[in-house]
C-alpha cells in the first residue's frame, strides 16, 4: 500500500500514484530522468509533458516535479487523473441515515458504487463525499451499477474494518426484490446453488461445473399476468449473482442488458432500469451492538399488464 497522499482530493476523488521500480541488479535504470520514466509508464505522453510543465506531478513531500530530476527508484509520484466527460445520472441519492460512523443511502439505478472504468464522478461514493463533505467516506459493501437500493458507507478510516467485516463475515442480512417473467411450471420457493466464475475478457459471469460458491433463495411474491415479483435472499455475494441465478431459471430480470444476452446500451440511455432493488438490509452495529434495519423506497416498474390477471402469490 502507498503512503498517504500529499495531494488533497479533487472533485471527491483521491489522487492517483505510480511507483518507480528498482533498478536491475548490477545495472543502470532504463530511464535517466523522472520525465523519461513518466513518459514511458503513463499512456498520454504528450499530456505528460504539458502536466510536468504545469507542476501537476508531485513527490511524496508534495513538491512538484519538473521531470529533469535524475531517476529515483522506489519513489512515489502523485497526480490527479484527467476526467473524461460523463453522462449525469438523472436520479437523486436519498439519505436514509447519517451518523458519525456511517452513512446509509438509497442508491438509484445507473449509479456505480465506486469509480471504475468510464464511471468516475457519476458514482455514489463521489457524490456523497461531496454532498456531505466527507473525504474519507468509503463503501462497507457494494451494489452493481444497475441495481438500486440500500447501500452503506463508513465515514472515516478507523470505522472501515468494523463495518466492512459485518458484510464480509455474512452477518449482514439482505433481501432483494426483482421483476421477471412468470413460469407456472416452476415451483417456489427454491434455492439455487452453483459455482459462478467471471472471465476477465467477458462482461458476463456464468455458472460452471465445480465446487459451489453461490447460494440464493428465490421466493415468488406476486404474479401479474406474464410477470412476477420475486424476493431474492443471497447467502453469498458473487458478482452478478442474482442476475445469473435468475437467468439460469429462464427468468431473466426485466431490464437486464447482460443476461441472458449482452445488449449494447448507450451510456446516456437511462430508459430501461434493471428491475432489481436491494430492498432491505439489517445487521447488528459492530461498534455499539444496536440493531440496524433499513429499507429502500424505490418502486419496481411493472410492464403493462391487465389488472384482472393480477394475483397474490403469498
Amino acid at each position: 500500500m502507498p503512503p498517504r497522499s500529499p495531494l488533497p482530493q479533487r472533485h471527491g476523488l483521491d489522487a492517483a500514484w505510480v511507483r518507480t521500480p528498482d533498478t536491475h541488479e548490477g545495472g543502470e535504470p532504463p530511464w535517466a530522468t523522472m520525465r523519461e520514466f513518466l513518459m514511458d509508464r503513463l499512456p498520454a505522453r504528450a499530456t505528460v509533458a504539458d502536466r510536468l510543465e504545469a507542476g501537476d506531478f508531485v513527490d511524496q513531500r508534495g513538491l512538484s516535479l519538473t521531470g529533469n530530476e535524475p531517476y529515483r527508484p522506489h519513489a512515489f509520484v502523485w497526480f490527479h487523473r484527467a476526467l473524461a466527460p460523463e453522462a449525469p445520472a438523472p436520479f437523486p441519492i436519498d439519505l436514509l441515515e447519517v451518523t458519525e460512523r456511517f452513512v446509509v443511502v438509497d442508491k438509484p439505478h445507473f449509479l456505480a458504487t465506486t469509480p471504475r472504468g468510464a464511471h468516475v464522478t457519476e458514482t455514489a461514493l463521489v457524490k456523497v463525499r461531496i454532498a456531505l463533505d466527507l473525504p474519507e467516506l468509503a463503501p462497507a459493501h457494494r451494489l452493481d451499477r444497475l441495481t438500486a437500493g440500500v447501500l452503506v458507507f463508513t465515514t472515516r478510516r478507523e470505522y472501515r474494518g468494523a463495518y466492512a467485516g459485518v458484510f464480509q463475515s455474512g452477518d449482514a442480512h439482505k433481501t432483494y426484490e426483482a421483476l421477471a417473467p412468470f413460469d407456472p411450471a416452476l415451483e417456489f420457493p427454491r434455492t439455487i446453488i452453483g459455482r459462478i466464475e467471471k472471465r476477465r475478457d467477458s462482461l458476463q459471469a456464468e455458472l460452471v461445473e465445480g465446487e459451489p460458491n453461490t447460494e440464493t433463495l428465490v421466493e415468488l411474491v406476486e404474479v401479474r399476468g406474464a410477470y412476477a415479483r420475486y424476493r431474492l435472499t443471497p447467502a453469498t455475494g458473487k458478482t452478478h449473482q442474482l442476475r445469473v441465478h435468475m437467468a439460469s431459471l429462464g427468468l431473466p430480470i426485466l431490464g437486464d442488458s447482460l443476461y441472458p444476452t449482452v445488449m449494447d446500451v448507450a451510456p446516456d440511455d437511462f430508459s430501461s432500469p434493471l428491475q432489481l432493488i436491494a430492498r432491505r438490509l439489517w445487521f447488528t452495529d459492530p461498534i455499539d451492538q444496536t440493531p440496524r434495519d433499513y429499507a429502500s423506497t424505490f418502486e419496481l416498474e411493472w410492464p403493462d399488464t391487465p389488472h384482472e390477471q393480477s394475483a397474490d402469490a403469498g
